[in-house]
Protein backbone atom coordinates (compact mmCIF):
# COMPACT_ATOMS: atom_id res chain seq x y z
CA UNK A 1 0.00 0.00 0.00
CA UNK A 2 0.91 3.41 -0.64
CA UNK A 3 2.95 5.27 2.49
CA UNK A 4 0.46 7.10 4.79
CA UNK A 5 0.54 10.75 4.48
CA UNK A 6 2.14 12.18 7.61
CA UNK A 7 -0.20 15.00 9.13
CA UNK A 8 0.23 18.16 9.26
CA UNK A 9 1.08 19.99 12.69
CA UNK A 10 1.49 23.62 13.32
CA UNK A 11 4.96 25.29 12.27
CA UNK A 12 5.57 29.14 12.62
CA UNK A 13 6.83 31.03 9.77
CA UNK A 14 7.98 34.26 9.05
CA UNK A 15 5.36 37.65 8.60
CA UNK A 16 5.50 39.01 4.71
CA UNK A 17 8.09 41.73 6.31
CA UNK A 18 9.88 39.37 7.80
CA UNK A 19 10.05 37.04 4.49
CA UNK A 20 10.87 40.54 2.70
CA UNK A 21 14.12 41.22 5.40
CA UNK A 22 15.29 37.66 4.64
CA UNK A 23 15.37 37.27 1.27
CA UNK A 24 16.88 40.85 0.84
CA UNK A 25 19.80 39.59 3.04
CA UNK A 26 19.79 36.22 1.34
CA UNK A 27 19.74 36.94 -2.40
CA UNK A 28 22.49 39.74 -1.99
CA UNK A 29 24.98 36.61 -1.41
CA UNK A 30 24.21 34.56 -4.48
CA UNK A 31 22.52 34.07 -7.97
CA UNK A 32 25.32 36.00 -9.84
CA UNK A 33 23.98 34.76 -13.48
CA UNK A 34 24.03 31.78 -15.89
CA UNK A 35 27.21 32.66 -18.01
CA UNK A 36 28.57 29.13 -17.77
CA UNK A 37 25.01 27.68 -19.82
CA UNK A 38 25.27 27.57 -23.68
CA UNK A 39 22.17 25.59 -23.62
CA UNK A 40 24.13 22.79 -26.00
CA UNK A 41 21.84 20.44 -27.75
CA UNK A 42 21.12 17.05 -25.85
CA UNK A 43 19.61 13.74 -26.79
CA UNK A 44 16.29 12.07 -25.55
CA UNK A 45 15.04 9.11 -24.84
CA UNK A 46 11.68 7.91 -25.61
CA UNK A 47 10.60 5.08 -23.99
CA UNK A 48 7.60 2.92 -23.83
CA UNK A 49 5.58 1.96 -21.06
CA UNK A 50 4.58 -1.66 -20.18
CA UNK A 51 1.48 -2.51 -18.12
CA UNK A 52 2.48 -4.54 -14.84
CA UNK A 53 -0.14 -6.30 -12.34
CA UNK A 54 -3.32 -3.99 -10.79
CA UNK A 55 -1.54 -4.80 -7.13
CA UNK A 56 -0.77 -2.68 -5.05
CA UNK A 57 2.98 -3.35 -2.89
CA UNK A 58 4.02 -2.27 0.44
CA UNK A 59 6.77 -0.49 1.18
CA UNK A 60 9.81 -0.95 -1.53
CA UNK A 61 13.59 -2.22 -0.59
CA UNK A 62 15.15 -0.49 -3.03
CA UNK A 63 17.52 1.93 -0.82
CA UNK A 64 19.73 3.73 -2.99
CA UNK A 65 22.64 5.84 -2.22
CA UNK A 66 23.45 9.18 -2.08
CA UNK A 67 24.75 11.67 -5.03
CA UNK A 68 25.21 8.54 -7.42
CA UNK A 69 23.89 5.43 -7.43
CA UNK A 70 24.12 1.56 -9.07
CA UNK A 71 20.76 0.83 -8.58
CA UNK A 72 19.94 -0.51 -12.35
CA UNK A 73 16.31 -0.28 -13.67
CA UNK A 74 15.93 -4.23 -13.83
CA UNK A 75 16.92 -4.28 -9.59
CA UNK A 76 13.90 -1.60 -9.83
CA UNK A 77 11.44 -3.69 -12.22
CA UNK A 78 11.99 -6.82 -9.75
CA UNK A 79 10.54 -4.89 -6.57
CA UNK A 80 7.59 -2.86 -8.48
CA UNK A 81 4.68 -4.85 -9.73
CA UNK A 82 2.00 -2.12 -9.84
CA UNK A 83 0.13 -1.76 -13.16
CA UNK A 84 1.29 1.57 -14.63
CA UNK A 85 4.64 2.23 -13.00
CA UNK A 86 7.81 0.99 -14.45
CA UNK A 87 11.80 1.73 -14.21
CA UNK A 88 13.93 2.50 -16.87
CA UNK A 89 17.00 3.36 -17.35
CA UNK A 90 16.96 7.29 -18.73
CA UNK A 91 19.65 9.34 -19.71
CA UNK A 92 23.13 9.07 -18.76
CA UNK A 93 22.23 5.58 -17.75
CA UNK A 94 20.36 6.99 -14.13
CA UNK A 95 17.33 5.57 -12.77
CA UNK A 96 13.98 6.61 -14.08
CA UNK A 97 10.11 6.07 -13.42
CA UNK A 98 8.04 5.83 -15.94
CA UNK A 99 3.98 6.20 -14.97
CA UNK A 100 1.21 5.96 -17.35
CA UNK A 101 -2.34 6.32 -16.13
CA UNK A 102 -5.05 4.24 -18.38
CA UNK A 103 -6.25 8.17 -19.91
CA UNK A 104 -2.98 7.88 -21.68
CA UNK A 105 -1.15 10.78 -19.93
CA UNK A 106 2.54 10.01 -18.83
CA UNK A 107 5.06 11.12 -16.04
CA UNK A 108 9.29 10.29 -15.58
CA UNK A 109 10.45 10.86 -12.55
CA UNK A 110 14.59 10.52 -11.89
CA UNK A 111 15.34 9.18 -8.84
CA UNK A 112 18.70 11.52 -9.08
CA UNK A 113 17.07 14.50 -7.32
CA UNK A 114 13.46 12.97 -6.86
CA UNK A 115 12.93 15.46 -10.48
CA UNK A 116 10.10 15.26 -12.34
CA UNK A 117 11.58 15.49 -16.03
CA UNK A 118 8.52 15.36 -18.56
CA UNK A 119 4.32 15.28 -17.92
CA UNK A 120 2.96 14.15 -21.18
CA UNK A 121 -1.04 14.90 -21.45
CA UNK A 122 -2.90 12.56 -23.09
CA UNK A 123 -2.69 14.12 -26.20
CA UNK A 124 0.97 13.04 -25.89
CA UNK A 125 2.43 17.01 -25.32
CA UNK A 126 5.09 17.03 -22.94
CA UNK A 127 4.18 20.28 -20.84
CA UNK A 128 7.27 20.62 -18.85
CA UNK A 129 10.92 22.03 -19.74
CA UNK A 130 14.04 20.34 -19.38
CA UNK A 131 16.97 22.72 -20.90
CA UNK A 132 19.05 21.41 -23.74
CA UNK A 133 22.30 21.97 -21.47
CA UNK A 134 20.91 19.57 -18.39
CA UNK A 135 23.64 17.06 -17.54
CA UNK A 136 22.67 13.45 -16.53
CA UNK A 137 25.53 12.39 -15.00
CA UNK A 138 24.37 11.83 -10.82
CA UNK A 139 26.06 14.79 -9.53
CA UNK A 140 24.78 18.18 -11.36
CA UNK A 141 21.13 19.17 -10.48
CA UNK A 142 19.21 18.06 -13.78
CA UNK A 143 18.13 21.38 -15.17
CA UNK A 144 14.24 21.97 -15.79
CA UNK A 145 11.43 19.41 -15.11
CA UNK A 146 10.07 19.91 -11.58
CA UNK A 147 13.86 20.16 -9.19
CA UNK A 148 13.75 20.44 -5.39
CA UNK A 149 14.96 23.58 -3.67
CA UNK A 150 15.57 21.68 0.14
CA UNK A 151 16.07 22.86 2.72
CA UNK A 152 17.22 26.24 1.27
CA UNK A 153 15.40 28.22 -1.48
CA UNK A 154 18.40 30.28 -3.51
CA UNK A 155 21.60 31.37 -2.51
CA UNK A 156 22.66 31.15 1.59
CA UNK A 157 24.65 29.09 3.90
CA UNK A 158 24.80 25.80 1.57
CA UNK A 159 24.79 25.50 -1.75
CA UNK A 160 22.40 27.05 -4.03
CA UNK A 161 18.45 25.49 -3.60
CA UNK A 162 19.89 23.13 -1.04
CA UNK A 163 20.78 19.35 -1.74
CA UNK A 164 17.84 17.74 -2.27
CA UNK A 165 18.05 18.03 -5.99
CA UNK A 166 21.23 16.36 -6.41
CA UNK A 167 20.36 13.10 -4.25
CA UNK A 168 19.38 9.56 -5.38
CA UNK A 169 15.58 9.37 -3.47
CA UNK A 170 14.37 6.00 -2.65
CA UNK A 171 11.66 4.18 -3.92
CA UNK A 172 9.15 3.18 -1.11
CA UNK A 173 5.79 2.39 -2.50
CA UNK A 174 4.21 2.21 -5.48
CA UNK A 175 0.33 1.75 -6.22
CA UNK A 176 -2.52 2.01 -8.86
CA UNK A 177 -6.20 3.39 -7.77
CA UNK A 178 -8.55 3.17 -10.58
CA UNK A 179 -6.22 3.56 -13.52
CA UNK A 180 -4.06 6.02 -11.54
CA UNK A 181 -0.56 5.55 -11.12
CA UNK A 182 1.67 6.54 -7.86
CA UNK A 183 4.68 6.12 -6.41
CA UNK A 184 6.31 7.72 -2.94
CA UNK A 185 9.97 8.50 -3.10
CA UNK A 186 12.10 9.30 0.32
CA UNK A 187 15.00 11.20 1.26
CA UNK A 188 17.18 11.05 4.49
CA UNK A 189 19.52 12.45 6.12
CA UNK A 190 23.07 11.12 5.65
CA UNK A 191 26.45 12.33 5.99
CA UNK A 192 26.79 14.56 2.92
CA UNK A 193 23.33 16.40 4.49
CA UNK A 194 25.24 17.06 7.87
CA UNK A 195 27.94 18.43 6.06
CA UNK A 196 25.52 21.30 5.03
CA UNK A 197 23.04 21.25 7.24
CA UNK A 198 23.39 19.18 10.84
CA UNK A 199 19.79 17.71 11.31
CA UNK A 200 18.08 14.54 10.98
CA UNK A 201 14.96 14.75 8.73
CA UNK A 202 13.04 12.61 6.37
CA UNK A 203 11.45 13.94 3.25
CA UNK A 204 8.39 11.93 1.14
CA UNK A 205 7.20 12.66 -1.94
CA UNK A 206 4.50 11.30 -3.14
CA UNK A 207 3.78 11.43 -7.11
CA UNK A 208 0.13 10.99 -8.35
CA UNK A 209 -0.35 10.78 -12.34
CA UNK A 210 -4.47 11.31 -13.54
CA UNK A 211 -5.83 11.60 -17.05
CA UNK A 212 -4.87 15.32 -17.29
CA UNK A 213 -3.45 15.56 -13.54
CA UNK A 214 -0.13 15.58 -11.95
CA UNK A 215 -0.50 15.50 -8.22
CA UNK A 216 2.27 16.35 -5.33
CA UNK A 217 2.61 16.11 -1.67
CA UNK A 218 5.52 17.15 -0.28
CA UNK A 219 6.11 15.96 3.63
CA UNK A 220 9.58 16.68 5.89
CA UNK A 221 9.28 15.52 9.30
CA UNK A 222 11.64 16.49 12.06
CA UNK A 223 13.05 13.25 13.00
CA UNK A 224 16.31 14.91 15.27
CA UNK A 225 15.91 15.88 18.76
CA UNK A 226 16.53 19.94 18.18
CA UNK A 227 14.24 22.33 16.09
CA UNK A 228 14.95 23.02 12.80
CA UNK A 229 14.06 25.58 9.76
CA UNK A 230 14.08 25.69 6.17
CA UNK A 231 12.83 27.06 2.93
CA UNK A 232 11.71 25.27 0.02
CA UNK A 233 10.36 25.24 -3.75
CA UNK A 234 9.43 22.85 -6.44
CA UNK A 235 11.50 25.07 -9.48
CA UNK A 236 9.14 23.82 -12.27
CA UNK A 237 9.76 24.38 -15.77
CA UNK A 238 6.83 24.59 -18.31
CA UNK A 239 7.15 24.45 -22.03
CA UNK A 240 6.35 28.20 -23.49
CA UNK A 241 6.63 30.64 -26.08
CA UNK A 242 8.13 33.48 -23.51
CA UNK A 243 6.64 36.24 -25.66
CA UNK A 244 2.95 34.59 -25.75
CA UNK A 245 2.98 33.39 -21.96
CA UNK A 246 1.53 34.91 -19.03
CA UNK A 247 0.59 34.40 -15.50
CA UNK A 248 -2.96 35.23 -14.09
CA UNK A 249 -3.84 35.16 -10.82
CA UNK A 250 -1.20 37.11 -8.63
CA UNK A 251 -2.64 40.89 -8.63
CA UNK A 252 -2.37 41.99 -4.46
CA UNK A 253 0.73 40.07 -3.64
CA UNK A 254 3.31 41.70 -2.60
CA UNK A 255 6.44 41.23 -4.58
CA UNK A 256 10.12 41.14 -4.58
CA UNK A 257 11.37 41.84 -7.72
CA UNK A 258 15.12 41.49 -9.00
CA UNK A 259 15.21 43.32 -12.20
CA UNK A 260 16.86 45.52 -12.72
CA UNK A 261 19.56 44.85 -10.16
CA UNK A 262 19.31 41.47 -8.63
CA UNK A 263 21.25 42.35 -5.51
CA UNK A 264 18.76 44.77 -4.38
CA UNK A 265 15.71 43.38 -4.81
CA UNK A 266 12.54 45.48 -5.01
CA UNK A 267 9.50 45.61 -2.78
CA UNK A 268 6.50 46.30 -4.78
CA UNK A 269 2.52 45.59 -4.94
CA UNK A 270 1.32 43.74 -7.85
CA UNK A 271 -1.26 45.35 -9.96
CA UNK A 272 -1.34 43.35 -13.18
CA UNK A 273 -4.42 41.06 -13.84
CA UNK A 274 -2.15 39.29 -16.41
CA UNK A 275 1.91 38.84 -16.00
CA UNK A 276 3.95 38.58 -18.90
CA UNK A 277 7.46 37.73 -19.37
CA UNK A 278 8.76 40.79 -21.78
CA UNK A 279 12.24 40.44 -20.62
CA UNK A 280 14.23 38.73 -17.58
CA UNK A 281 12.03 37.84 -14.45
CA UNK A 282 12.75 36.63 -11.13
CA UNK A 283 10.37 38.01 -8.94
CA UNK A 284 8.95 36.51 -5.82
CA UNK A 285 5.02 36.50 -4.94
CA UNK A 286 4.47 36.78 -1.36
CA UNK A 287 1.44 35.22 0.61
CA UNK A 288 0.08 33.89 -3.71
CA UNK A 289 -3.25 32.58 -3.90
CA UNK A 290 -3.91 28.48 -4.22
CA UNK A 291 -4.56 28.63 -7.84
CA UNK A 292 -2.74 30.36 -10.82
CA UNK A 293 -3.47 30.36 -14.26
CA UNK A 294 -0.60 30.00 -16.86
CA UNK A 295 -1.15 30.17 -20.59
CA UNK A 296 1.66 28.95 -22.26
CA UNK A 297 1.50 30.90 -25.45
CA UNK A 298 1.27 27.06 -27.16
CA UNK A 299 -2.47 26.83 -26.82
CA UNK A 300 -2.41 25.06 -23.38
CA UNK A 301 -4.00 26.65 -20.18
CA UNK A 302 -2.17 25.13 -16.87
CA UNK A 303 -3.85 25.16 -13.62
CA UNK A 304 -0.88 25.44 -11.11
CA UNK A 305 -2.71 25.15 -7.80
CA UNK A 306 -1.30 24.34 -4.14
CA UNK A 307 -2.09 23.61 -0.46
CA UNK A 308 0.50 25.37 2.41
CA UNK A 309 3.31 26.46 -0.26
CA UNK A 310 2.28 30.04 0.31
CA UNK A 311 4.36 31.90 -2.14
CA UNK A 312 5.37 31.59 -5.56
CA UNK A 313 8.06 32.72 -8.54
CA UNK A 314 8.44 33.61 -11.60
CA UNK A 315 11.40 32.87 -13.45
CA UNK A 316 12.84 33.59 -17.32
CA UNK A 317 16.64 33.99 -17.56
CA UNK A 318 15.95 36.22 -21.36
CA UNK A 319 19.29 36.15 -23.00
CA UNK A 320 21.26 34.82 -20.27
CA UNK A 321 20.14 31.66 -21.45
CA UNK A 322 20.07 32.91 -25.51
CA UNK A 323 19.66 29.65 -27.01
CA UNK A 324 16.72 28.00 -25.06
CA UNK A 325 15.35 30.90 -22.85
CA UNK A 326 12.07 31.24 -25.30
CA UNK A 327 11.23 28.04 -25.34
CA UNK A 328 10.61 28.00 -21.19
CA UNK A 329 8.75 30.02 -18.11
CA UNK A 330 9.25 29.22 -14.38
CA UNK A 331 6.15 29.32 -12.35
CA UNK A 332 6.81 28.04 -8.67
CA UNK A 333 5.25 26.69 -5.72
CA UNK A 334 7.86 27.87 -3.14
CA UNK A 335 7.89 28.26 0.62
CA UNK A 336 9.72 31.52 0.88
CA UNK A 337 9.05 32.11 4.83
CA UNK A 338 11.31 29.50 7.07
CA UNK A 339 9.27 27.07 8.47
CA UNK A 340 10.16 26.01 12.08
CA UNK A 341 9.29 22.05 12.81
CA UNK A 342 10.01 21.31 16.49
CA UNK A 343 11.11 17.40 16.48
CA UNK A 344 8.53 14.88 15.50
CA UNK A 345 6.60 17.56 13.70
CA UNK A 346 5.98 17.35 10.06
CA UNK A 347 5.39 19.93 6.92
CA UNK A 348 3.25 19.27 4.28
CA UNK A 349 2.92 20.67 0.50
CA UNK A 350 1.00 20.02 -2.02
CA UNK A 351 0.81 21.01 -5.68
CA UNK A 352 -1.47 19.50 -8.54
CA UNK A 353 -0.73 20.57 -11.50
CA UNK A 354 -4.13 20.18 -14.63
CA UNK A 355 -3.67 21.17 -18.37
CA UNK A 356 -6.72 21.97 -20.76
Amino acid sequence: MAIAAASLLSSSTQCPRERISFLKTGWALGNQGFSDHNCMKRSHLHPSVRRNSSRVYPRLQATLNTVNTAITADKLNQEIGCLGVKAEEGEGKLAKLVLKSIGGSEVEIYLFGGCISSWKTSKGKDLLFVRPDAVFNGQKPISGGIPHCFPQFGPGPMQQHGFARNMTWSVVSSANSEGNPMVTLELKDDSYTHSMWDFNFLATYKVTLESDRLSTQLVVKNTDDKVFSFTAALHTYFHASVTGASVKGLKGCKTLNKFPDPLNPIESLEEREIVNFPGFVDCVYLGAPEKLLLENGLGDTISVENKNWEDAVLWNPHKQMEACYKDFVCVENAKIGKVELQPGQTWTGEQYLSAS
